[in-house]
């Protein structure tokens, strides 16, 4: 997949914020939780009429990443976040009665889910494209419009910043996005603090 897009380090000027490498991704327990559960591939046989997680959205979801392979880099990170976004915002109270849940794709595709879901979801969708898990982070930050804490995916393409939003349909630069405060994010192997510069 030579191109451009794809070439090159992640720029350290997110939301125009620097940024501080650590290595101990354990200090996110869910995160963690969340790829290991991925990883596992444990998911049961079941239909599209079943009403607990089964795989047939899965299948559909690996339908549509084939179907997207041979699109040009810019357009299958514009298909994954149109993909993503189609799903229903559902809070993680209502879909597992619990405060805060990191959903990987095979519950975020059956249930929906919150903000952190989406860019699970986006995230694992361009791994599974081949993109490497050095372009991709999930930033949680804090959205001073709204006055709340939010998680997107970013992705590091050449000397830019592309953010994927289940709140705007569009793929934008981070460089036209003034209302979000980054605190950290984290990729499969490392995290990084934010700071103003």
């Amino acid at each position: 997949m030579p191109n451009a897009l794809i070439a090159g380090e992640f720029p350290d000027n997110l939301f125009g914020y620097q940024q501080t490498a650590r290595a101990n991704i354990g200090v996110f327990p869910q995160w963690v939780q969340a790829l290991e559960r991925h990883f596992a591939g444990n998911l049961r046989e079941g239909d599209c009429q079943d009403s607990e997680l089964n795989t047939c959205h899965m299948r559909d979801w690996r339908q549509f990443l084939d179907q997207i392979r041979g699109l040009s880099p810019s357009e299958q990170i514009r298909q994954v976040n149109r993909y993503a976004n189609n799903k229903d915002y559902v809070l993680d109270l209502d879909n597992y009665a619990l405060e805060d849940y990191w959903a990987i794709p095979h519950e975020f595709l059956f249930n929906g889910g919150d903000c952190e879901d989406y860019a699970i979801t986006k995230l694992l969708s361009l791994r599974w494209l081949g993109y490497s898990s050095d372009k991709l982070r999930i930033v949680v930050l804090q959205d001073t419009n709204l006055r709340i804490a939010h998680a997107v995916l970013a992705f590091g393409a050449d000397d830019d910043i592309l953010i994927l939003d289940n709140q705007v349909g569009k793929v934008l630069s981070h460089r036209s996005i003034v209302h979000y405060v980054p605190v950290y994010s984290v990729s499969e192997s490392q995290w990084w603090m934010h700071v103003p510069r």
